[in-house]
């Protein structure tokens, strides 16, 4: 797998499937595949349907007298793949270089077992059964590849995680001073840090102070480096859009909002602490 991440070689055919799906004109529909109505990404979930179909078949191809239980439950798992890998290409449009690297071959050997269940049960309804089993054990040893290189991109690449949640856990309760009032200027992002922890600063006119973690919950994107627009930030890695004053995701591909802090002016210093 680590050679994976570091293999160059694959880019040109990563950034040509990226800008395709990235052409998808989907509008808000995008949001939806990722996932930010639920506040996680969608594609784990969706996943869920064909790989317990198609472990349930093979469990019933073991058995007599369940040829079509077992036909049934790939032809589930078939109907169910597609809207999942739909979910799964969103998501990895939206990576860094190393992780597409990884997920493209995630997906290929998806594909590849999406082509031997298709040929599994188009041998079962020709009564070629012993074919059908055969290409369906082999499409259930893809998918257990696909999913251990996907369990790789998520537990060792962090795709989809929550970059901001460690935040909580470092910022210390209490007020913490940020700095002098007239050191932030007006409508600009500012970073500041708060027990070593980014923090992102934007003062607006009558000296109202929003402040947000600045490593972006999607891919750990630098806030303060973005745009402020219209009571907004905008990552300027993968576009994803904060609310300033409370933090929350207006728009993916981040899935959750960003940790916001309460903020108060003392002797014309701001203050901040994290909200509960």
């Amino acid at each position: 797998m680590d050679g994976l991440e570091r293999a160059a070689a694959l880019d040109g055919v990563v950034l040509s499937i990226r800008s395709m799906v990235q052409k998808v004109p989907l509008g808000r529909g995008r949001d939806v595949l990722h996932g930010r109505w639920l506040g996680h990404p969608v594609h784990p979930l969706m996943v869920q349907v064909p790989i317990g179909t198609w472990f349930s078949a093979a469990i019933l191809d073991l058995l007599p007298g369940q040829r079509r239980a077992a036909s049934t439950l790939i032809g589930v798992g078939l109907a169910a793949a597609g809207p999942a890998a739909v979910t799964g290409w969103v998501d990895w449009a939206e990576l860094q270089r190393r992780q597409m690297r990884v997920g493209l071959v995630h997906a290929a050997a998806n594909v590849t077992a999406v082509g031997l269940y298709a040929g599994s049960l188009a041998a079962r309804t020709q009564d070629r059964v012993g074919l059908g089993k055969a290409l369906g054990f082999a499409g259930l040893a893809a998918v257990s590849l696909g999913g251990a290189i996907g369990g790789h991109m998520a537990y060792r690449q962090a795709s989809g995680a929550n970059h901001a949640e460690v935040v909580p856990q470092l910022v210390s309760p209490g007020w913490h001073n940020v700095g002098a009032v007239a050191d932030f200027p007006v409508r600009q992002a500012v970073q500041r840090h708060i027990n070593n922890v980014p923090i992102l600063v934007v003062r607006e006119s009558g000296n109202r102070v929003h402040i947000l973690a600045d490593s972006c919950s999607h891919m750990g994107g630098p806030l303060s480096k973005g745009t402020i627009d219209d009571g907004c930030v905008q990552c300027p890695w993968h576009g994803s859009v904060f609310r300033l004053h409370d933090g929350w995701n207006v728009r993916g591909p981040a899935t959750a909002p960003q940790p916001a802090f309460e903020t108060r002016i003392t002797d014309g210093c701001v203050e901040a602490r994290l909200r509960a």
